[in-house]
């Protein structure tokens, strides 16, 4: 069933500001919406950096970002390898910008950091195909008894033994 125009733009993020923050609030950053850009990173480099399976990150235009508050507690790590920069809180060692040294105009925030919405989802994966083997894909979850708010996948399968004659 398709929306009516007038519902889809009730959705979209209007002009405005996006604010984030690292977990101890000590870093403060805001981006003017929409932002450009927004998507999944399975990367390897990504996987070390975050501590996760994915990040989901929100691109902008640097010209479009600013630090609000403290810059001071930021550190940088440049990685000459795969050709980035990645910066940290230094009280809390939250990832709070991410570049990349081919878009240099660009700067990327962890999504998790926004308090609200940003302008566009997350609809890009980046390095898919070097997803870790162990990352959620979306099989089938069940409640686990007597741990509310834990769901569990099942085992797989081992396939039969095949019989021979």
């Amino acid at each position: 069933m398709v929306k009516p125009p007038e519902k889809l733009k009730a959705k979209r993020a209007t002009h405005g500001l996006a604010k984030a923050q690292c977990l101890c609030g000590g870093v403060t950053m805001e981006i003017d919406t929409p932002a450009v850009w927004a998507w999944h990173d399975h990367s390897p480099a990504t996987r070390l950096a975050q501590g996760c399976a994915n990040a989901t990150y929100v691109g902008s235009w640097k010209s479009k970002f600013r630090i609000t508050g403290g810059a001071g507690q930021i550190a940088r790590y440049d990685d000459a390898t795969h050709k980035s920069a990645r910066s940290f809180c230094t009280a809390c060692g939250t990832p709070v910008i991410y570049e990349r040294h081919r878009a240099p105009k660009m700067v990327n925030i962890p999504r998790a950091l926004f308090e609200g919405r940003t302008g566009r989802e997350p609809r890009y994966h980046v390095g898919l195909a070097d997803a870790a083997e162990w990352e959620y894909r979306g099989e089938t979850l069940l409640p686990l008894k007597a741990y509310p708010g834990v769901l569990h996948a099942r085992p797989k399968r081992k396939p039969p033994e095949p019989e021979f004659l």
